[in-house]
């Protein structure tokens, strides 16, 4: 009991030792510069933390460990505070992890309740930023032990349990989801197999041998198709058009986060716990945690997707937990919990620290150091974000004119950062062109993300456990209890409706006749690609095609069953989009669990000709930067946009052209120094240098 009344004191001094470094005025200083940096990466969709803690780096050379770190975590910790922003206001995720946040807050911005949306989503990121630092105060000497158990078997069994999730982010419907699921793992495969060195699915182009980039995939299938169907109904992003309370609805938002404050604690504890396994990314938090919250609150299958506060709470307050539960291996253990934690070990190289157990003993004043820094963080960037929330806000009533060139422009910038290579902005074009379609058909595009981030682990997991532990990996207990899990979550929906259906008779009683629908023409495409992939593995070595097969089998199935749902299910006891809905429960017993179109309104030829028009818009801007360059093309096409959509007057256009070339030029050319894509006029000119003669 000495011993243990000891330790907690000499982590209590520390802890108070570390607040009193950080209240040097310089270093508060520096943390809000971090913090003000994060907030502005966060708002650019597609930019994100990873680049900014990159670009920070070198700067940190000179400074005491204290302040380095200041500077470093205020932007980490900071940039999920931002990513809302894009997401509630537009319905583009500011990065990958607030993606689920598009599903109710851009509803919530539609009805005009951007205020209150932005609002909820600053408060629960300050409260789950705050809990993940906490968490990390207090887990690092307990979470030690466990740590070290966690294996490759229990690291396979997490993800598999994620993968679970694809139940609940199917909505009501299942056999889709899991279609989609099973094509986003395939994705993940794509490029070298790690096991025999086979190239897969690669087409024989460079661009794929390390895989498909996250980035491109989540902007086309989640930004594109939403300035699409704006474009598309040429409306404010808030279709009421009329003038908010901006201040009332921030007021409103901070009471729903304090009177859902334990659905924020749960979700707090997911994103922290999540964050802290090596491995899981940080991609998959905010869809667990939104699934959670769907699965446990009260009416949540009613109204969630629809534009509910709490699927913005919940989501909003795991995204900044996770940031603390990232620092636990990376300081314990020298193990990043996140790619941004990689970059930060390089922070500690620099200044001389060795992850490990030096940092819970020799250096702890630098660990409670970090600790601080995360909290004050959370604090300035929601301040800061409040503060500017009524100009935000606004943004909502503003003309699809005024907003699409902006956003299409940073939207290809962000895609081109994930490689840097033009098959960056070729899978945005092409994976923007099937999200739309997806949206229009409803088909959930959660699935794909979440299949296609947990994918690669699950293989490269799975393999490793076979190697080192033969069959006896799956009797481990925390296998066992997390695969238990995992067929019961996948296999609830499919019980629930066999149960509503009256059982085999009542399913087979619901056939009728078969119904032509266009929505069948994209489920045959989509059983097309998918055979055609699962065929091609045939020939592979064995070693690299067990896992494509057994998914792509599963994927074919779950997709000839949807269309025979579609195809012959009667009518009475099908919905919209082709699934079954449960007797005597309603329509919404299950929600869709997506964004659903808005353009449902206007006749099908002019849905399909203002759609062509914009592709048309996207694939002239690529066939501009490949010509003269990127930040050229982005001036005439903001011009082109502005006139030919809505005459905008010329002033009015050229201004908002300059100012746009100005402000990329200056943050990606000059601060981030992004070099950009090789253009057909930078390969003429040498060229013709060299024919010119000296004189």
């Amino acid at each position: 009991m000495e011993g243990f009344t000891s330790e907690a004191s000499f982590m209590l001094n520390a802890a108070g030792n570390a607040f009193i470094i950080m209240m040097d005025p310089t270093r508060l200083a520096f943390l809000g510069m971090g913090a003000l940096f994060g907030l502005i990466l966060g708002i650019l969709p597609g930019v994100g933390g990873l680049a900014g803690t990159a670009m920070l780096l070198p700067f940190t050379f000179d400074m005491d460990p204290y302040t380095a770190f200041a500077f470093l975590l205020g932007l980490g910790a900071t940039t999920a505070t931002g990513d809302p922003i894009p997401a509630i206001l537009f319905g583009v995720p500011g990065g990958a992890a607030s993606a689920a946040t598009v599903l109710d807050g851009y509803p919530m911005a539609k009805r005009g309740e951007a205020g209150r949306a932005l609002s909820a989503a600053y408060m629960s990121s300050l409260m789950g930023g705050i809990f993940g630092a906490i968490l990390l105060a207090v887990s690092i000497p307990i979470l030690r032990p466990v740590m070290l158990f966690l294996g490759s078997p229990e690291l396979l069994a997490f993800a598999v349990f994620g993968i679970s999730m694809v139940a609940v982010l199917s909505g009501r419907t299942p056999l889709r989801g899991l279609a989609a699921a099973c094509f986003g793992i395939m994705l993940a495969m794509i490029g070298a197999d790690p096991q025999t060195g086979t190239l897969r699915w690669t087409f024989d182009t460079l661009y794929l041998w390390d895989g498909l980039p996250l980035l491109p995939l989540i902007l086309g299938l989640f930004a594109l198709p939403e300035m699409c169907d704006l474009m598309i109904s040429r409306l404010a992003i808030s279709a009421s058009g009329e003038k908010v309370n901006v201040y009332k609805g921030q007021w409103q938002g901070v009471k729903d986060c304090f009177r859902h404050w334990w659905l924020i604690l749960r979700c707090s504890w997911i994103g922290g716990g999540i964050g802290s396994i090596p491995g899981i990314s940080a991609a998959v938090v905010d869809w667990l945690a939104y699934g959670h919250a769907l699965r446990t609150e009260k009416g949540a299958a009613a109204t969630f997707g629809k534009g509910d506060v709490r699927g913005v709470i919940a989501s909003e307050s795991s995204n900044n937990a996770k940031e603390g539960g990232a620092l636990v291996p990376t300081i314990a253990f020298g193990v990043p919990g996140s790619a941004s934690m990689a970059i930060l070990l390089g922070a500690f190289l620099i200044h001389g620290l060795i992850p490990g157990p030096d940092m819970l003993h020799k250096n702890l004043n630098v660990t409670y150091s970090m600790v601080w820094s995360v909290a004050l963080a959370n604090l300035l960037g929601a301040g800061m974000c409040y503060a500017f929330s009524p100009q935000f806000a606004k943004v909502a009533l503003l003309r699809y004119t005024l907003i699409c060139p902006a956003v299409l422009g940073i939207i290809y910038i962000g895609a081109f950062e994930a490689s840097r290579n033009w098959g960056d902005l070729y899978a945005l074009l092409f994976f923007g062109l099937v999200g739309w379609v997806m949206k229009q058909f409803k088909w959930p595009r959660p699935p794909l993300i979440l299949g296609l981030v947990l994918g690669d682990i699950i293989e490269r997991y799975l393999f490793i456990s076979i190697g080192r532990y033969g069959i006896e990996w799956m009797s481990r207990p925390v296998v066992v209890v997390l695969f238990a899990m995992a067929f019961i979550g996948l296999t609830k929906p499919l019980w629930q409706d066999y149960k509503t259906q009256g059982g085999i008779s009542g399913i087979l009683r619901s056939y009728g006749p078969a119904r032509w629908e266009w929505g069948q023409l994209f489920t045959l495409f989509y059983l097309v690609v998918v055979s055609i992939m699962t065929f091609m593995a045939t020939s592979w070595r064995f070693n690299a095609k067990i896992v494509p097969l057994v998914v792509g089998g599963i994927a074919i199935t779950a997709i000839v069953l949807s269309l025979l749902n579609q195809t012959f299910r009667k009518p009475a006891r099908v919905l919209a989009d082709g699934e079954v809905a449960p007797e005597g429960t309603g329509d919404n017993a299950r929600i869709h669990m997506d964004l659903e179109s808005d353009t449902a309104h206007l006749p099908v030829k002019t849905i399909i000709l203002r759609a062509a028009l914009f592709f048309t818009y996207l694939m002239a801007f690529m066939a501009g930067t490949w010509v003269i360059g990127l930040i050229p093309t982005l001036f005439f096409f903001v011009i082109a946009f502005m006139r030919i959509e809505a005459k905008e007057r010329w002033t009015l256009v050229l201004t908002y052209a300059v100012c746009m070339v100005v402000f990329v030029t200056f943050v990606f050319d000059r601060i981030m120094s992004i070099p950009w894509p090789q253009t057909l006029l930078g390969e003429w000119i040498p060229a013709l240098k060299g024919l010119i003669p000296s004189v």
